[in-house]
């Protein structure tokens, strides 16, 4: 078994690799740009809501440092448009840190219902910042990003689709190793009763801020790759709220606190968002979609897909199993002609 999902695997990475050559028109690969990133963001989003069970619904927030961080190098660094740009993503990555290092340390402090209001009060608070530190962020008149001028335009969507790919891969090491990490049974034990796993010597405050630095970091390479992708950037459309509902969708429509859930969940609902905006422009109707998918996910698969396409799974096997048993009774305890002629034969021969 251990074999397929490993040739899978495999065969998926190489289905990604060649995709650009496959599929070269600009808008697929744009649609394919848009996809990863999304995949990458929900990834990094499922480390702290999905293994901790501390569902954050502002880091929008970080995505949004992100982005003005890597603009803001660019500018006071003249980098120009290429790959140099693609260097400083890693640090637009460690600039946020301290922020979320911040901001988890005071959120973190409560608990489930409260801890979300504050995600969301933290979020519009940065948003409203990069309103009004009109010195740094140009307010709403935005910052622009290099532009490499010397990438042809069956070219220019290349390089982004295979740093976004990188960007997702990593994102997928990394939750792997913390699914499979003591450190990730400690978030998961957090997740199922918090005071339980504080009591077991779980450190549930190092765990959970470790956690939502790491999803942080994660998130804000994504929006610096996203604002160097579209080349500017401005304060309603970087820090949008729409990004945190989307990222949550994603990882509970494919499956939240699993490792391919967010991905399968930003497949099927990224390629759909930018159907939409490609072909009715910016008209919300993509809105009305998630909120359509999300009543569909919490009525039918409240878990998710993965976690009932698997389950579903299991007891189909278990109903095969049950019955082969039953069968296997059934056929032991039918009476054996052979020994029963054996029987007679003998009886014949005492009489």
């Amino acid at each position: 078994m251990r074999i397929f999902k490993t040739v899978g695997l495999l065969v998926l990475l190489a289905l990604a690799i060649v995709f650009p050559m496959l599929f070269p028109n600009p808008t697929v690969t744009t649609i394919a740009i848009f996809t990863l990133l999304f995949a990458a963001m929900a990834t990094g989003w499922n480390i702290i809501s999905g293994y901790t069970g501390y569902v954050a619904l502002g880091h929008a927030a970080f995505f949004g440092i992100g982005a003005y961080a890597l603009a803001l190098m660019c500018q006071a660094w003249n980098v120009p448009g290429g790959y140099l740009p693609f260097l400083l993503v890693p640090v637009a990555g460690i600039i946020v840190i301290p922020v979320s290092a911040l901001f988890g340390w005071i959120a973190l402090r409560v608990r489930r219902h409260t801890f979300i209001v504050i995600t969301i009060a933290m979020f519009f608070i940065v948003q409203l910042l990069a309103y009004n530190l009109r010195s740094i962020t140009q307010g709403s008149t935005g910052l622009g990003l290099p532009i490499p001028i010397d990438w042809g335009g069956d070219f220019y969507n290349t390089p982004f689709y295979y740093v976004t790919l990188a960007l997702l891969l990593i994102a997928i090491a990394i939750s792997w190793w913390i699914r499979n990490s003591k450190f990730g049974l400690g978030l998961l034990a957090i997740r199922d009763d918090e005071d339980r796993a504080m009591g077991l010597g779980v450190r549930t405050v190092s765990s959970k801020l470790a956690a939502f630095i790491i999803s942080a970091v994660i998130v804000a390479m994504a929006g610096a790759i996203w604002a160097y992708f579209v080349e500017s950037i401005y304060p309603a459309t970087t820090f949008d709220p729409n990004f945190d509902v989307a990222m949550a969708l994603m990882a509970f429509l494919g499956g939240l606190g699993t490792l391919s859930g967010p991905i399968l969940g930003a497949f099927i609902l990224e390629p759909a968002q930018q159907y939409f905006a490609i072909y009715y422009g910016q008209s919300g109707y993509y809105l009305i979609v998630y909120g359509a998918l999300f009543l569909v996910v919490i009525i039918l698969m409240p878990r998710g897909i993965i976690p009932t396409v698997r389950d579903r799974w299991h007891q189909i096997q278990a109903t095969r199993n049950q019955r082969r048993g039953e069968l296997g009774l059934a056929i032991t305890a039918l009476p054996d002609k052979n020994a029963s002629a054996d029987v007679e034969k003998k009886e014949g021969i005492n009489l």
